[in-house]
């Protein structure tokens, strides 16, 4: 539904901002096949603690996720947890964006199961994907990845999590900003049941 009409000045201004950060239609959501902006998640197989076993492995896997994401396209905020990522980021190819994730994770895989000498172990489910439909979709998902660490009572306040994009985002748009966003675009039950 497009509600352009209900928005305050404010809001119109932060939804052309981001798009045209994005190089997207002002008017519009992008209507590419395979391209746009996604949330993209990945969980360990049966949710086990495996990206982090212990704070050093969740870190390089931090580190290493962040070096490996330009190459798939523009990461607009992230979240890892010790069994799963949520990604937001604009890509131009979903195919070849999974195709990479996938790739990352037999490597990441490989190099685990070494080191906790259990090869052959699954490590990763699959990747998730969902298409950002509009402005709301965006901001409910921002807030979702950022709060996720809170959801799964590992920080009291989300922006204490260090393996995120939520400093970032704070330090970019400001605590009221933030505020704001967060008033305005609540995730409710976003996401409830895909990573419990």
């Amino acid at each position: 539904m497009y509600n352009w009409r209900k928005y305050n000045d404010k809001t119109r201004t932060d939804i052309l901002k981001v798009r045209k950060q994005d190089n997207l239609p002002w008017h519009s959501p992008p209507h590419f096949d395979g391209c746009g902006l996604y949330h993209l998640s990945a969980s360990n197989y049966e949710h086990q603690n495996i990206i982090g076993k212990d704070i050093q492995r969740l870190n390089n896997f931090s580190e290493l996720l962040l070096d490996f994401l330009p190459a798939l396209g523009v990461l607009k905020a992230w979240c890892a947890l010790p069994n799963h990522y949520h990604l937001l980021m604009k890509i131009e190819d979903l195919k070849n964006t999974t195709k990479g994730l996938g790739k990352l994770h037999g490597k990441i895989s490989f190099d685990w199961n070494k080191e906790d000498n259990l090869q052959g172990r699954k490590c990763w489910h699959r990747v998730a994907d969902r298409k950002i439909r509009n402005a709301d979709h965006y901001y409910a998902t921002l807030n979702y990845i950022h709060n996720n660490p809170v959801k799964h009572g590992y920080v009291e306040k989300w922006d204490e999590w260090s393996y995120s994009s939520a400093k970032q985002f704070l330090e970019e748009a400001g605590r009221e900003q933030a505020l704001r966003i967060w008033r305005q675009y609540p995730v409710f039950n976003y996401g409830k049941g895909w990573d419990d």
